[in-house]
Protein backbone atom coordinates (compact mmCIF):
# COMPACT_ATOMS: atom_id res chain seq x y z
CA UNK A 1 0.00 0.00 0.00
CA UNK A 2 1.60 3.24 -0.81
CA UNK A 3 2.08 6.32 1.88
CA UNK A 4 -0.49 8.18 -0.33
CA UNK A 5 -3.37 5.72 0.61
CA UNK A 6 -2.55 5.29 4.10
CA UNK A 7 -2.18 9.40 4.57
CA UNK A 8 -6.11 9.66 2.34
CA UNK A 9 -7.52 7.33 5.17
CA UNK A 10 -6.48 9.83 8.11
CA UNK A 11 -6.21 13.35 6.67
CA UNK A 12 -9.33 15.28 7.04
CA UNK A 13 -9.19 18.76 5.97
CA UNK A 14 -8.99 20.02 9.78
CA UNK A 15 -5.42 17.64 9.54
CA UNK A 16 -4.17 19.11 6.75
CA UNK A 17 -4.60 22.57 8.44
CA UNK A 18 -3.03 21.45 11.34
CA UNK A 19 0.05 19.58 9.36
CA UNK A 20 0.32 22.46 6.96
CA UNK A 21 0.94 24.56 10.77
CA UNK A 22 4.28 22.09 10.94
CA UNK A 23 5.30 22.37 7.55
CA UNK A 24 5.11 25.84 8.30
CA UNK A 25 7.53 25.63 11.33
CA UNK A 26 9.64 23.37 9.28
CA UNK A 27 10.33 25.60 6.94
CA UNK A 28 11.17 28.56 9.47
CA UNK A 29 13.47 26.03 10.99
CA UNK A 30 15.15 25.35 7.77
CA UNK A 31 16.40 28.70 6.49
CA UNK A 32 17.39 29.56 10.19
CA UNK A 33 19.07 27.06 10.37
CA UNK A 34 20.86 27.82 7.09
CA UNK A 35 21.04 31.36 7.35
CA UNK A 36 19.56 31.13 3.76
CA UNK A 37 16.97 30.32 1.87
CA UNK A 38 13.79 31.43 0.49
CA UNK A 39 10.91 31.04 3.27
CA UNK A 40 8.51 34.03 1.39
CA UNK A 41 7.62 31.60 -1.77
CA UNK A 42 7.41 28.67 0.54
CA UNK A 43 4.70 29.94 3.04
CA UNK A 44 2.64 30.76 0.04
CA UNK A 45 2.38 27.57 -1.67
CA UNK A 46 2.19 25.36 1.78
CA UNK A 47 -1.72 24.59 1.39
CA UNK A 48 -0.76 23.76 -2.29
CA UNK A 49 1.20 21.08 -1.80
CA UNK A 50 0.71 19.60 1.49
CA UNK A 51 -2.82 19.04 -0.12
CA UNK A 52 -1.22 17.33 -3.37
CA UNK A 53 1.04 14.94 -1.16
CA UNK A 54 -1.93 14.63 1.67
CA UNK A 55 -4.92 14.99 0.12
CA UNK A 56 -4.35 13.98 -3.87
CA UNK A 57 -0.89 12.32 -5.15
CA UNK A 58 -0.61 8.35 -5.37
CA UNK A 59 2.85 7.67 -4.49
CA UNK A 60 4.83 5.17 -2.44
CA UNK A 61 7.82 6.83 -0.84
CA UNK A 62 9.29 3.56 0.27
CA UNK A 63 9.57 3.00 -4.19
CA UNK A 64 10.02 6.79 -5.01
CA UNK A 65 10.93 5.15 -8.78
CA UNK A 66 7.14 3.81 -8.83
CA UNK A 67 6.46 3.90 -12.24
CA UNK A 68 2.77 4.30 -11.92
CA UNK A 69 3.05 7.33 -9.34
CA UNK A 70 1.98 10.36 -9.57
CA UNK A 71 4.40 13.19 -10.86
CA UNK A 72 5.16 16.46 -8.91
CA UNK A 73 7.57 18.76 -10.45
CA UNK A 74 8.13 22.29 -8.34
CA UNK A 75 8.97 24.50 -11.06
CA UNK A 76 9.30 27.32 -8.43
CA UNK A 77 12.38 25.04 -7.22
CA UNK A 78 13.73 27.88 -4.57
CA UNK A 79 11.05 27.12 -2.28
CA UNK A 80 12.35 24.12 -1.77
CA UNK A 81 12.18 23.87 1.91
CA UNK A 82 8.17 23.68 1.04
CA UNK A 83 8.61 20.41 -0.96
CA UNK A 84 11.42 18.76 1.88
CA UNK A 85 9.06 19.16 4.77
CA UNK A 86 6.42 17.94 2.88
CA UNK A 87 8.57 14.88 1.56
CA UNK A 88 10.01 13.97 4.48
CA UNK A 89 6.27 14.11 6.69
CA UNK A 90 4.99 11.87 3.96
CA UNK A 91 8.16 9.36 4.90
CA UNK A 92 10.58 10.21 2.26
CA UNK A 93 13.30 10.81 4.66
CA UNK A 94 13.79 10.98 8.02
CA UNK A 95 12.97 15.39 9.30
CA UNK A 96 16.16 14.89 11.32
CA UNK A 97 18.15 15.95 8.08
CA UNK A 98 16.34 19.49 8.07
CA UNK A 99 19.09 21.32 9.57
CA UNK A 100 21.66 19.93 7.10
CA UNK A 101 19.34 22.26 4.48
CA UNK A 102 21.71 24.22 1.59
CA UNK A 103 24.83 22.47 3.24
CA UNK A 104 27.38 21.39 1.18
CA UNK A 105 26.90 17.53 0.43
CA UNK A 106 23.42 17.60 1.86
CA UNK A 107 20.60 16.03 -0.08
CA UNK A 108 18.59 18.89 0.57
CA UNK A 109 20.37 21.25 -1.48
CA UNK A 110 18.90 24.79 -1.70
CA UNK A 111 17.09 24.22 -4.99
CA UNK A 112 15.56 20.29 -5.32
CA UNK A 113 18.71 17.95 -6.71
CA UNK A 114 16.53 14.79 -7.92
CA UNK A 115 20.34 12.69 -8.40
CA UNK A 116 20.67 13.84 -4.47
CA UNK A 117 16.91 12.87 -3.38
CA UNK A 118 14.94 10.05 -4.28
CA UNK A 119 11.51 11.25 -4.73
CA UNK A 120 12.36 14.76 -6.50
CA UNK A 121 10.79 14.39 -10.22
CA UNK A 122 13.14 17.39 -11.34
CA UNK A 123 15.99 19.62 -10.58
CA UNK A 124 14.34 23.02 -11.21
CA UNK A 125 15.30 26.53 -10.07
CA UNK A 126 15.52 28.13 -13.95
CA UNK A 127 11.99 29.73 -13.85
CA UNK A 128 9.76 28.95 -16.54
CA UNK A 129 11.37 25.17 -17.60
CA UNK A 130 8.85 23.03 -14.78
CA UNK A 131 6.01 23.35 -16.98
CA UNK A 132 7.92 21.92 -20.16
CA UNK A 133 9.31 19.18 -18.08
CA UNK A 134 5.67 18.55 -16.55
CA UNK A 135 4.39 18.83 -20.80
CA UNK A 136 6.87 16.18 -21.76
CA UNK A 137 6.06 13.67 -18.68
CA UNK A 138 2.01 14.39 -19.40
CA UNK A 139 3.32 13.48 -23.27
CA UNK A 140 5.32 10.26 -21.93
CA UNK A 141 1.99 9.04 -20.13
CA UNK A 142 0.59 8.94 -23.29
CA UNK A 143 3.20 7.13 -25.30
CA UNK A 144 3.70 4.55 -22.26
CA UNK A 145 -0.11 4.18 -21.81
CA UNK A 146 0.25 4.39 -17.77
CA UNK A 147 -2.20 6.01 -15.47
CA UNK A 148 -0.35 8.73 -13.79
CA UNK A 149 -1.10 12.32 -13.07
CA UNK A 150 1.54 15.27 -13.84
CA UNK A 151 1.52 18.15 -11.77
CA UNK A 152 3.50 21.56 -11.57
CA UNK A 153 3.54 24.21 -9.21
CA UNK A 154 4.55 27.38 -10.86
CA UNK A 155 5.59 31.13 -9.29
CA UNK A 156 3.81 33.72 -10.82
CA UNK A 157 7.02 35.58 -11.49
CA UNK A 158 7.73 32.61 -14.36
CA UNK A 159 4.84 34.19 -16.23
CA UNK A 160 7.44 36.55 -17.36
CA UNK A 161 9.39 33.58 -19.43
CA UNK A 162 8.89 33.08 -22.50
CA UNK A 163 9.46 29.31 -22.38
CA UNK A 164 6.43 29.45 -20.25
CA UNK A 165 3.58 30.24 -22.87
CA UNK A 166 5.99 27.98 -25.75
CA UNK A 167 4.78 25.05 -23.26
CA UNK A 168 1.22 26.26 -22.92
CA UNK A 169 0.84 26.52 -26.39
CA UNK A 170 2.71 22.95 -27.23
CA UNK A 171 0.49 21.35 -24.68
CA UNK A 172 -2.86 22.88 -26.23
CA UNK A 173 -2.23 22.01 -29.92
CA UNK A 174 -1.53 18.18 -28.48
CA UNK A 175 -4.62 17.98 -26.28
CA UNK A 176 -2.54 16.97 -23.57
CA UNK A 177 -4.55 16.37 -20.60
CA UNK A 178 -3.51 14.75 -16.74
CA UNK A 179 -0.91 17.59 -16.94
CA UNK A 180 -2.34 20.22 -14.10
CA UNK A 181 -0.58 22.87 -13.79
CA UNK A 182 -1.22 25.18 -10.41
CA UNK A 183 -0.05 28.53 -10.22
CA UNK A 184 1.28 30.34 -7.15
CA UNK A 185 -0.08 33.59 -7.45
CA UNK A 186 1.06 35.57 -4.35
CA UNK A 187 1.80 38.64 -6.70
CA UNK A 188 5.55 39.07 -5.96
CA UNK A 189 8.94 38.24 -7.26
CA UNK A 190 12.66 38.37 -6.34
CA UNK A 191 12.58 42.43 -6.86
CA UNK A 192 9.35 43.23 -5.99
CA UNK A 193 5.21 42.92 -7.24
CA UNK A 194 4.81 41.39 -10.12
CA UNK A 195 2.08 44.30 -11.81
CA UNK A 196 5.22 46.36 -11.49
CA UNK A 197 7.75 44.72 -12.67
CA UNK A 198 6.27 42.78 -15.91
CA UNK A 199 2.06 43.43 -15.65
CA UNK A 200 0.83 39.97 -17.11
CA UNK A 201 -3.04 40.40 -15.40
CA UNK A 202 -5.15 39.38 -16.78
CA UNK A 203 -3.71 35.67 -15.92
CA UNK A 204 -7.02 33.53 -16.05
CA UNK A 205 -7.78 35.52 -19.37
CA UNK A 206 -4.58 34.74 -20.76
CA UNK A 207 -4.92 30.84 -20.19
CA UNK A 208 -8.03 30.16 -21.38
CA UNK A 209 -6.90 32.46 -24.28
CA UNK A 210 -4.02 29.56 -24.73
CA UNK A 211 -6.89 26.77 -24.75
CA UNK A 212 -6.74 25.68 -21.40
CA UNK A 213 -8.99 24.69 -18.99
CA UNK A 214 -8.55 27.30 -15.80
CA UNK A 215 -10.34 27.60 -12.84
CA UNK A 216 -9.35 30.71 -9.64
CA UNK A 217 -9.05 29.77 -6.42
CA UNK A 218 -8.01 30.79 -2.88
CA UNK A 219 -4.40 29.14 -2.20
CA UNK A 220 -5.16 28.93 1.06
CA UNK A 221 -8.07 27.05 1.29
CA UNK A 222 -8.58 23.12 1.28
CA UNK A 223 -11.68 22.40 0.60
CA UNK A 224 -11.10 24.61 -2.67
CA UNK A 225 -7.76 23.32 -3.44
CA UNK A 226 -8.69 19.78 -3.50
CA UNK A 227 -12.15 20.71 -5.16
CA UNK A 228 -10.60 22.26 -7.97
CA UNK A 229 -7.94 19.31 -8.65
CA UNK A 230 -10.69 16.89 -8.55
CA UNK A 231 -12.33 18.90 -11.10
CA UNK A 232 -9.07 19.27 -13.55
CA UNK A 233 -8.53 15.54 -13.03
CA UNK A 234 -11.53 14.75 -15.32
CA UNK A 235 -10.81 17.25 -18.24
CA UNK A 236 -9.93 15.72 -21.20
CA UNK A 237 -8.11 16.58 -24.41
CA UNK A 238 -6.96 19.85 -22.42
CA UNK A 239 -4.17 20.89 -19.98
CA UNK A 240 -5.40 22.09 -16.87
CA UNK A 241 -4.45 25.40 -14.96
CA UNK A 242 -5.37 26.37 -11.20
CA UNK A 243 -4.72 29.72 -10.60
CA UNK A 244 -4.42 30.36 -6.87
CA UNK A 245 -4.38 33.21 -5.49
CA UNK A 246 -1.99 33.93 -2.43
CA UNK A 247 -0.36 35.60 0.44
CA UNK A 248 3.71 35.76 0.44
CA UNK A 249 4.88 34.73 3.82
CA UNK A 250 1.39 33.37 4.82
CA UNK A 251 1.08 32.60 8.04
CA UNK A 252 3.35 34.10 9.74
CA UNK A 253 2.80 37.64 10.51
CA UNK A 254 5.43 40.10 10.09
CA UNK A 255 6.53 38.00 6.60
CA UNK A 256 2.88 38.69 4.65
CA UNK A 257 3.28 41.00 1.98
CA UNK A 258 6.95 41.54 2.97
CA UNK A 259 8.73 41.22 -0.12
CA UNK A 260 12.18 41.26 2.04
CA UNK A 261 11.44 37.78 2.91
CA UNK A 262 11.42 36.76 -0.42
CA UNK A 263 15.76 35.18 -0.23
CA UNK A 264 16.35 36.20 3.36
CA UNK A 265 16.30 33.51 6.31
CA UNK A 266 14.41 34.75 10.10
CA UNK A 267 17.01 35.67 12.37
CA UNK A 268 16.89 34.32 15.95
CA UNK A 269 14.78 36.86 16.97
CA UNK A 270 12.02 36.39 14.23
CA UNK A 271 12.67 32.72 14.43
CA UNK A 272 11.05 32.49 17.57
CA UNK A 273 8.48 34.93 17.19
CA UNK A 274 7.18 33.19 13.82
CA UNK A 275 6.98 29.30 16.23
CA UNK A 276 5.38 31.02 18.45
CA UNK A 277 2.71 32.35 16.08
CA UNK A 278 2.70 28.83 14.48
CA UNK A 279 1.68 27.21 17.88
Amino acid sequence: MSAQKEHMKTLSVQDLEILAKQVRRDIIEMTFAASSGHPGGSLSATEIVTALYFGVMKYDSNNPSWPDRDRLILSKGHASPLLYSVMARAGYFDPKLFPTFRQLGSPLQGHPDRKRLPGVEASTGSLGQGISIGVGQALARRLDNKSYDTYVVMSDGEMNEGQTWEAAAMAAHHGVDHLIVILDDNKFQLDGTTKNICNMEPLTEKWRAFKWHVQEIDGHNFEQILKAIQIAKQVKNQPAMIVANTIKGKGVSFMENNNAFHGVAPTQEEREKALKELE
